[in-house]
């Protein structure tokens, strides 16, 4: 990428992602609550996936031959709804019925109500299973899709995702790329306390992944991650991206209260105004 070219693209995607940390504290204040930490700590990987990388269409979420995306921390469902919002999925003005009785929109994402949503998720340990299978269902179809998956830390203590693992490296798919969201905290507490995870990079090397590590907040950093996939022939690709639970917003960062907090008017008014200084 020219240097002009990739100045502009990284100024568009860290304005879309202060755009989208916007919608995510409006959808919430709509639903009264929601998981604020760990949906602001997805934002920029979101945005680069949605906004530079995945091959999509809109007006066709069901598209064949389209790139697919598994959220598998579902309770970041607030990050998810405004990405596809404003990548022209549906009206942002649908975000206003978040969790509400009869929106498509809960805290956990349903592919059967959500346009542009390929999986169903919320029960952890999941998605990167059900991401394998959409990685080997293209092997077999002959389709050349690629298949993106983004994993809550926490959820890596679930033996279902050391299965996965093993079967994608096993199955030598490298056609799959998975990104950790490395915030260090889940709903109780922090991770190393719930359960010691480290060394993250040595155990997914153990199990046969080609792994990067980066700053989940430099888009750039993003970037070259997701262009560089895959990272070696033959070999799955896992990103440890190290965030910030509640990035953006000072009252919120690495706190552990704000993993399911109240979202009211003047909450949000608050962040919208502190992320629009940003700009």
């Amino acid at each position: 990428m020219a240097t002009e070219s990739r100045r502009e693209t990284l100024a568009m995607l860290r304005r879309q992602a202060r755009i989208i940390r916007q919608r995510v504290m409006t959808t919430l204040q709509a639903a009264g609550s929601g998981h604020v930490g760990g949906s602001l700590s997805t934002v920029d990987i979101l945005t680069c996936l949605y906004f530079h990388a995945m091959k999509v269409d809109p007006k066709n979420p069901r598209w064949a031959d389209r790139d697919r995306f598994v959220l598998s921390k579902g309770h970041a469902s607030a990050a998810l709804c405004p990405t596809l919002a404003e990548k022209g999925f549906f009206p942002r003005q649908l975000l206003d019925t978040f969790n509400k009785l009869d929106s498509p929109f809960s805290m956990h994402p349903d592919m059967l109500k959500i346009p542009g949503a390929d999986m169903s998720t919320g029960s952890l340990g999941h998605g990167l299973s059900v991401a394998l299978g959409m990685a080997l269902a293209a092997r077999v179809q002959k389709k050349s899709y690629h298949t993106f998956v983004l994993l809550g830390d926490g959820e890596l203590a679930e033996g279902s995702v050391r299965e996965a693992a093993m079967a994608a490296a096993h199955f030598k798919v490298d056609t799959l790329l998975a990104f950790v969201d490395r915030n260090r905290l889940q709903v109780d507490n922090f991770t190393n306390v719930v359960m010691g995870l480290e060394p993250i990079a040595d155990k997914w090397r153990a199990f046969g992944w080609a792994v990067r590590e980066i700053d989940g907040h430099d888009v750039g950093a993003i970037l070259d991650a997701i262009e560089a996939f895959p990272f070696e022939s033959g070999k799955p690709s896992v990103v440890v991206a190290r965030t910030v639970k509640g990035k953006g917003l000072p009252f919120a960062e690495n706190r552990i209260d704000f993993h399911y907090h109240d979202v009211d008017e003047v909450m949000a008014k608050e962040a919208v105004a502190i992320l629009e200084k940003e700009a």
